[in-house]
């Protein structure tokens, strides 16, 4: 069996021990808030991020991890007689993260030209843990003796049926993404008024705005039950633990059994979606067609 390496990035949401314990390399998104600079699973755990995220009067910036990162982590695997990496990326649409591995990679190449080591990069087209599970699973087979290339077509059709349900209960933060403009943030926060979100592909869409605490989780519920593949794994994201029995319990009863797990959605993601938000991860029925 060949010696390999998994790399990803901080934005997949992979819990540190699942991290360790797959021997899962990541590189770390750098964060700005109020005028200082921050890396990721470095300088504060998510809580205390969505704690910052509240407190502040500014809002984060992200930075996405460098050409020249990639650049030295492959040269540190090829000291260490790596033979194949495979990096699998947060969405390419919404990062330059992408980008940059696939930069690296040539200049890599190009700068050691007997090296033997292959380099396979792997869009996600997705965020958080939608993509952290499928790096586990990479690491997985890999470790089972699964050739790499069976592995990278396992993980181009798993992102096709890949599907993220987004919710956020206050939208101060979610603004500055686009997704929804500031006159409409500020009457949705002002009214209650929530949307709700498919993210699939990295294509953000409103598809339901409901007004209620309440009316969100039954909805955000209904819309997996009715969109995910019967008897796969789903998974929950909660910016704030106070999401987490109540969302559990829904989607426990609406589906027949519990989620896979529940995770803290990271410090790139709340970036991005504020300090109140809630994701579901699940597999849909459907492939898409790129």
């Amino acid at each position: 069996m060949k010696k390999f390496a998994v790399l990803t990035d901080s934005a997949c949401d992979l819990p540190q021990t699942l991290a360790e314990k797959h021997h899962i390399d990541i590189l770390c998104f750098k964060i700005a808030l109020d005028g200082e600079g921050y890396t990721e699973r470095v300088d504060f755990t998510p809580e205390e991020f969505c704690d910052m995220l509240r407190a502040s009067s500014g809002l984060p910036t992200t930075s996405q991890v460098t050409q020249f990162e990639f650049m030295e982590q492959f040269e540190a695997y090829d000291k260490q007689g790596v033979e194949e990496v495979v990096y699998i990326s947060i969405n390419a649409g919404g990062s330059g993260t992408n980008a940059a591995a696939h930069a690296a990679a040539r200049q890599f190449h190009e700068e050691h030209p007997d090296s033997g080591m292959t380099i396979d990069v792997v869009d996600s087209y997705c965020y958080s843990f939608a993509y952290g599970v499928e790096v586990v699973r990479a690491s997985e087979m890999l470790e089972s003796g699964e050739p790499m290339e069976k592995v990278v077509a396992y993980l181009n059709e798993k992102f096709r049926r890949t599907e993220i349900l987004l919710t956020a209960y206050t939208l101060k933060v979610i603004r500055k993404s686009g997704r929804v403009s500031a006159a409409a943030a500020i009457a949705g926060d002002l009214l209650g008024i929530h949307p709700i979100f498919t993210l699939n592909d990295g294509v953000s869409q409103v598809i339901k705005k409901v007004r209620g605490d309440k009316l969100v989780v039954t909805n955000m519920v209904s819309q997996m039950k009715a969109r995910m593949a019967p008897g796969t794994p789903y998974y929950i994201g909660v910016a704030d633990h106070k999401f987490e029995e109540e969302y559990a319990a829904a989607c426990e009863k609406a589906v027949g059994y519990p989620p896979a797990l529940v995770f803290h959605l990271g410090c790139a993601i709340c970036s991005n979606t504020g300090p109140e938000a809630v994701g579901l991860i699940y597999e849909g029925t459907a492939v898409r067609e790129r």
